[in-house]
C-alpha cells in the first residue's frame, strides 16, 4: 500500500511538473514575443524576470530565442537592484555650460553681422574651446543673413562699373 501511495505521488507529481514546464515555456515564449513586438531590447524588468526564470526553470535555454543563454547568465552575476534602476545615456558631447551659452547669444546679438565662425575664433581668443557646430546650435534662428536684412542688404548687380570706365 505504502509502495502504491508512492509511485502514485510520484506520477501526480511529474504530471504536474509537466504542466508547470508547459506553462513556464508559454509563458517565456510570449514575453519574448512581447518583447519583440515593442521593437527594443530588454527592460532591466526583463532581465530580472529572465533571472528568476533561470532560478526556478531548469529547461528555460530550450525556450530563449531574443538573446544567448550566456547573456542571461552574465545578468545573473549582476545584483537585483541594478536591473530596476534607470539606465542613464552616457554617449555624446556634453552640454556647455549656461553662462557659455547666454556668451554665444550675446555675442551674437551684440554682432549682428559675425557669423558662427568669427564668434568661434573670438570665443577661442578668450580661452573658451567650443567648436563651431556647437556655436551654431546655440545661436538664436536668424543670425548675420538676418542682419543683412536689417541693414538693407544691396544687391550685387549695383556694384558692377562699366568696362571703359577703369582708368
Amino acid at each position: 500500500m505504502f509502495k502504491l501511495l508512492c509511485d502514485w505521488r510520484a506520477r501526480l507529481k511529474a504530471c504536474l511538473r509537466d504542466r508547470t514546464d508547459l506553462v513556464l515555456e508559454n509563458l517565456a515564449l510570449r514575453h519574448q514575443l512581447m518583447v519583440l513586438e515593442r521593437g527594443r531590447r530588454m527592460r532591466g524588468r526583463d532581465r530580472l524576470g529572465w533571472c528568476l526564470l533561470t532560478c526556478v526553470w531548469p529547461r528555460w535555454r530550450e525556450a530563449l530565442v531574443v538573446v544567448q543563454p550566456d547573456t542571461v547568465l552574465r545578468w545573473r552575476r549582476i545584483p537585483w537592484w541594478r536591473h530596476l534602476r534607470p539606465q542613464r545615456h552616457r554617449g555624446g558631447r556634453p552640454r556647455i555650460d549656461r553662462e557659455l551659452q547666454a556668451l554665444i547669444r550675446r555675442m551674437d546679438s551684440d554682432n549682428r553681422l559675425w557669423g558662427s565662425v568669427r564668434i568661434q575664433g573670438e570665443l577661442q581668443k578668450l580661452g573658451l574651446a567650443v567648436s563651431n557646430s556647437t556655436v551654431r546650435r546655440y545661436r538664436p534662428v536668424g543670425g548675420a543673413t538676418e542682419a543683412r536684412a536689417v541693414l538693407g542688404h544691396v544687391p550685387p548687380q549695383s556694384w558692377s562699373v562699366p568696362k571703359g570706365s577703369v582708368t
